[in-house]
C-alpha cells in the first residue's frame, strides 16, 4: 500500500466518512473545477488550414490561401470588426455555398461576417453571418451594400474573378476600407485567361493583374522623378502588397515614409 493511500485511510479514521466528504468538497473550492479540453471546432478554432478542411472551403485544398490568410489576418483575430467577402458559391448544386464564410465566423469570434452573391444565398444566414444580393460590376450596388454594413475591416475579392469585375470592385470597395485594413484579390490566374475575359499579354493595363502590378509603382511614388506626378489616391493609402500563387493580399494606410532622393542623385537636384 503507498504512502498516500495509507495516509487518505487514516485521516478517513479520524474525522469520519461526513468530515471526509466535507473535506473532498472543500479541496474541490479551492482547486476549481477541471478545465475541459476544447472539442469539435472549438478545437481547431486558431488554425485557418484546419477550419478550411473542416468547412470544406477550397481556400485549403484546391488552393493554398488560409496559410497566408492566417499569417496576414492572425493580429484580427479576437477584435470586432466587419468582414465581408464577395462571392459566396455553391453554384453547381442548390442549396450549397457559405463554406468560408462559416470558417471566417469561428476563426473571428467576435467579428460580423458579411456575404456578396449575384444569387440569393440567404439560406446561409445565421448568427454573425449575413448575406446580400449584389453585383459586383456594379457600383452602386457595391456602395449600397458597403452603407449597410458599415466600416468595413477586411475585404476578400472571390466572386467572379473575371478582370473587369475584379477592378471595379478595387476601385469601389478599396476607398471605403478602413486604414489598417486588409484587402485580398483571390484566383488571380484567371488574369492570364481570355476565356475569363483575361488576357495572354503579361503586359496588358485592363487585366486585374495588370492594376495590381500598377499598384506595386504607386508603393514607391515618392521616389518618382517626375517634377509634376500628382499621386493617386492608390498611392497614398497601400502600404504593403503580398503576391502569392493566386492570391494577392494589400494593406491599407497612409504611404509617407519620405524620400532620400534629393540626397542621392544631387547632380539633378543640386545640393539638399
Amino acid at each position: 500500500m503507498s504512502a498516500q493511500s495509507t495516509a487518505k485511510k487514516t485521516v478517513k479514521r479520524v474525522v469520519g466518512e461526513k468530515g471526509w466528504q466535507a473535506l473532498r468538497r472543500a479541496k474541490r473550492k479551492i482547486s476549481g473545477p477541471v478545465a475541459k479540453s476544447p472539442t469539435g471546432v472549438a478545437a481547431i478554432s486558431d488554425d485557418l488550414c484546419k477550419l478550411a478542411q473542416h468547412f470544406k472551403t477550397d481556400k485549403w485544398g484546391a488552393h493554398r490561401y488560409a496559410k497566408h490568410y492566417q499569417h496576414h489576418l492572425q493580429h484580427l483575430k479576437n477584435d470586432s470588426m466587419n468582414l465581408l467577402e464577395i462571392g459566396i458559391g455553391g453554384y453547381n448544386r442548390a442549396g450549397q455555398g457559405g463554406a468560408s464564410l462559416r470558417m471566417w465566423k469561428h476563426f473571428f469570434p467576435n467579428a460580423q461576417i458579411f456575404g456578396v452573391d449575384i444569387e440569393d444565398k440567404s439560406f446561409v444566414d445565421q448568427d454573425r453571418i449575413t448575406t446580400f444580393i449584389g453585383d459586383q460590376s456594379d457600383p452602386a450596388s457595391l456602395t449600397s451594400i458597403a452603407e449597410k454594413i458599415g466600416t468595413l475591416d477586411v475585404i476578400i475579392d472571390d466572386g467572379s474573378h473575371r478582370s473587369p469585375h475584379v477592378i471595379t470592385t478595387f476601385e469601389t470597395l478599396f476607398p471605403l476600407l478602413r486604414d489598417g485594413g486588409i484587402y485580398a484579390v483571390e484566383d488571380t490566374q484567371s488574369s492570364y485567361w481570355p476565356e475569363w475575359m483575361g488576357s495572354e499579354d503579361l503586359n496588358a493595363p485592363n487585366t486585374s493583374m495588370g492594376l495590381l502590378k500598377r499598384l506595386t509603382d504607386g508603393l514607391n511614388y515618392e521616389e518618382f522623378v517626375t517634377e509634376d506626378y500628382e499621386p493617386s489616391y492608390t498611392d497614398l493609402n497601400i502600404v504593403g502588397m503580398h503576391f502569392y500563387h493566386n492570391l494577392v493580399i494589400i494593406e491599407k494606410g497612409k504611404n509617407a515614409e519620405g524620400s532620400n532622393k534629393k540626397n542621392a542623385l544631387k547632380a539633378r537636384y543640386g545640393k539638399a
